[in-house]
């Protein structure tokens, strides 16, 4: 079963936020509530955790400004 791993929405106004850093790499096996990603959003920096536990397949890229709900990655 796969897992999407979605921008989260961290705040009241919030709508979009950068991905400012990947803290695991691509194909590394990640378990539920490590932390995966560094989110930039118009108020702060937060790091974001895995909603589950699998094989992490990265498809968002660094520096780039998402909406929340996009998906960033898949966890297989």
């Amino acid at each position: 079963m796969t897992i999407q791993v979605l921008l989260p929405k961290l705040g009241f106004s919030m709508s979009e936020g950068e991905l400012s850093e990947w803290l695991v790499p691509d194909g590394a096996m990640v378990t539920e509530g490590q932390p995966l990603y560094a989110l930039e959003s118009e108020k702060s920096t937060q790091e974001v955790e895995a909603p589950a536990s699998g094989r992490l397949r990265i498809i968002a890229a660094i520096g780039q400004t998402y909406e929340v709900g996009a998906v960033l990655a898949e966890i297989e």
